[in-house]
């Protein structure tokens, strides 16, 4: 059984891979190569550049079409079985399922959905979703080339087969292969192609307004239209269109809560009784605060299915995550390793953050402005900063650009109140400039705890798109900071964070009965949080139009791809990333 593709179903008028007319067999002794499954040959087959992402940098998401594809295959994953030797007389209509099998010569390996033995041969079976193409061939070429694999296999096992079927399983019907010898040259071109762009260790270039990529699970990985349009080309990115999310991140933030797993569910107990429960599928990630405890059956899950784990102090401090094993995309790490290290990569990385950033507080403040005087000398400095951050010439410099922007701004912050809220929450009348660790006042409470929780967000991010949160390019490597992070919230901070803290404020949904004063700072109490996290999480959800790609996304899903879009840059497929700055 080969697992169900992420273009399966969305086959459409054939665009046939241009295939290298170098070849690049399998070594033959000694080799530690991996061993090219059938599925892989297919994806490259339909898109050089899928059976990349997901075969060398070990990118997956799922689709409706996989998940429907998995139940089209439950029977044979059942059902397992083992060929007789290849000198044994064959049982008459002998039918095996799921057998895997493996040419070490030709470095070829797959699992078949059905073997059924004839007077003939072996003739492989391979089950499709969906119903059977109306084409020339009878079937497309990436599965006659994929059924094919599994004939070649077995010819190397001694088992003789020149033909084999596949079987569309919303139709229900087989369709006949032959394995002629066109097909099998078109088989191993293919997979000597697959393992020559391996080897070279470069992606292949995207489609160009493909047909293949809205349907293909991958697409928000792979980002097709929008390398394509950042490398020039003139057609505009069509809208990303990924599955519809429903999860969200659980906050637990009582002290003494225990979480433990209860069928497809996290319940969470507080001295033995059973305050709340969520879930599985609902939950995007989970967010302890506190002396929050969680069961190893829980945690186990939790990891399965991909559901990050983030540790905070009781006061929100990010301390950590927790996570399965972690992303296979080495390639990107190895690269982010190696921008890092050089200078004048990272100076521009740094002007473009420094920048998008002033200039989207810039943005904040000009919008919110509530002050009596007109903000244009203000919004006017902000300018010709975020100006002198794109002409800077060593980090050092960029941090006095920066931290002369940022005086301005929050010297202004006060002015972006409401009067009335302000006066009778005895919230900002004494904001004079940011202050933490521990903040002084209630406004920096908030901005605290909003940019700890966002750096979690990023954190989150980057290692899920396989990043190493902790190397960074502007913020330099320090023990326990997520320097990276920290890089890519920059513009975030005011579009995010800052909005969300005058969001709170302004609408009166965090009161001054909702922090508590010790040891000289100022800390959100237990239903603050609440309310705060709600605020925030609400932003995140809210839905912006794209200012380069002019399609609707959230801010959410908006990380993710900012994320991937610095990962195409230091990959060197677009010449520059784009930062993102608000209209």
């Amino acid at each position: 059984m080969e697992q169900q593709s992420p273009q399966e179903g969305a086959r459409h008028a054939p665009e046939v891979a241009q295939q290298s007319e170098l070849a690049l067999p399998y070594p033959r002794e000694g080799a530690e190569l991996p061993l090219v499954p059938a599925r892989m040959v297919n994806e490259y087959q339909y898109c050089p550049r899928l059976a990349y992402l997901e075969w060398v940098q070990g990118e997956w998401e799922e689709s409706s079409d996989t998940i429907e594809g998995r139940q089209v295959h439950r029977r044979v994953d059942r059902d397992r079985g083992e060929l007789p030797a290849a000198d044994e007389e064959l049982e008459p209509d002998l039918q095996l399922r799921s057998v895997m099998l493996a040419a070490p010569r030709l470095g070829l390996i797959a699992r078949m959905d059905l073997l059924e033995a004839g007077s003939e041969g072996w003739f492989p079976v391979d089950y499709k979703r969906g119903k059977r193409p109306h084409v020339a061939a009878g079937a497309h070429e990436p599965e006659r080339v994929q059924l094919c694999v599994q004939g070649l296999i077995l010819n190397e096992n001694g088992y003789p087969s020149t033909e084999g079927f596949l079987y569309f399983a919303g139709s229900r019907e087989r369709v006949r292969v032959q394995f002629d010898e066109e097909l099998r040259r078109q088989t191993m071109a293919a997979v000597d192609g697959l393992r020559l762009i391996a080897a070279g260790g470069r992606v292949p270039p995207p489609l160009e307004d493909s047909p293949k990529c809205p349907r293909c699970s991958l697409v928000s990985i792979c980002l097709p239209d929008e390398v394509n349009f950042l490398r020039g080309h003139k057609q505009p990115p069509r809208q990303l269109l990924v599955r519809r999310d429903e999860a969200l991140p659980m906050y637990v933030q009582e002290n003494r809560a225990r979480l433990g797993k209860r069928g497809g569910t996290i319940q969470v107990q507080v001295e033995g009784e059973v305050v709340a429960t969520a879930r599985l599928k609902e939950v995007s990630q989970l967010v302890l605060m506190g002396n929050a405890r969680l069961t190893t059956p829980c945690l186990h899950e939790l990891m399965r299915r991909g559901i990050p784990v983030s540790w905070h102090s009781y006061g929100g401090w990010f301390l950590g995550h927790t996570q399965g094993t972690g992303h296979k995309n080495v390639e990107l790490r190895t690269a982010q390793y190696r921008a890092s290290f050089d200078e004048k990569t990272c100076l521009r990385l740094a002007r473009g953050l420094v920048r998008a950033k002033i200039l989207n507080a810039r943005t904040l403040l000009r919008r919110n402005w509530r002050g009596e005087e007109d903000p244009g000398e203000i919004v006017a400095s902000l300018r010709r900063s975020a100006e002198q951050a794109e002409r800077a010439t060593a980090l050092d410099q960029l941090l006095g650009i920066e931290g002369f922007a940022a005086a301005v701004y929050f010297g202004q912050f006060n002015h972006l109140l409401k009067r009335e809220t302000a006066a009778a929450e005895a919230f900002a009348m004494d904001f004079q400039s940011r202050n933490r660790r521990p903040p002084a006042d209630p406004v920096n409470a908030l901005l605290s705890y909003a940019y700890a929780i966002l750096v979690r967000s990023w954190t989150m991010v980057l290692s899920a798109v396989g990043f190493d949160p902790y190397r960074g390019f502007y913020h330099q490597p320090r023990y326990g900071r997520p320097a990276l992070a920290l890089d890519m919230m920059e513009p975030f901070r005011p579009l995010v964070a800052e909005s969300a803290v005058l969001t709170a404020i302004n609408n009166g949904e965090v009161r001054a009965t909702d922090f508590v004063v010790s040891g000289g700072g100022v800390n959100l109490n237990a239903r603050g949080r609440r309310q705060f996290i709600a605020v925030l999480e609400r932003r995140l959800s809210q839905e912006i139009i794209h200012p380069v790609f002019d399609y609707r996304i959230s801010y959410r899903r908006l990380l993710e791809v900012q994320a991937r879009l610095l990962g195409r840059f230091l990959l060197g497929e677009i010449p520059d990333y784009p930062n993102f700055t608000t209209r």
